[in-house]
């Protein structure tokens, strides 16, 4: 993911939103979405007031829970995030924050994952920012099979893109 975005001029920070430990535990905070959340307004946070990148505009691509966590900090951060990418996310787990979501948001899912499809398709029809879902042809809900983590690479690219520099 990070390759294709660099490939396109855009600068990458990744960031687990769990620790070792955390993401091991049974029961762990997985699911804890005001946590990730404070997490990653944590790093915008950071990001938007460090000099050598305040100024750059800022995306959130998040996966799974994460989709959801990227959604809820772009509500608490407005004028700071620009753009939102969720792959096989789980968007409807931002809850109320989706009303309050600005930034321009793709939701990208498998074809085999109809649940999270549903889930997606819904949470769409909630953001009040412009929105829009993608199915990736043969992939399942991780995107395992052969080049359909390509395929959102590059559609996150082209979102991002857009968004950023406009």
């Amino acid at each position: 993911m990070a390759d294709e975005l660099n490939r396109r001029g855009l600068a990458t920070v990744l960031m687990d939103l769990l620790t070792a430990e955390e993401d091991r535990a049974d029961g762990g905070p997985r699911f804890d979405i005001v946590l990730l959340a404070e997490r990653l307004v944590g790093a915008i946070d950071r990001l938007t007031a460090e000099p050598s990148t305040a100024r750059l505009a800022l995306g959130l691509f998040g996966a799974s829970t994460g989709g959801a966590a990227a959604l809820v900090a772009a509500a608490a951060r407005p004028s700071a995030v620009r753009a939102v990418v969720c792959r096989g996310g789980r968007p409807d787990l931002a809850g109320a924050a989706l009303v309050e979501v600005r930034s321009p948001t793709l939701l990208i899912v498998g074809e085999f994952d109809p649940m999270v499809a549903d889930l997606n398709e819904r949470a769409r029809n909630v953001l009040s920012a412009p929105s829009e879902m993608r199915v990736v042809p043969g992939a399942s809900h991780l995107f395992e099979e052969p080049g359909t983590l390509e395929e959102v690479a590059a559609q996150a690219a082209d979102w991002f893109t857009g968004a950023l520099r406009a």
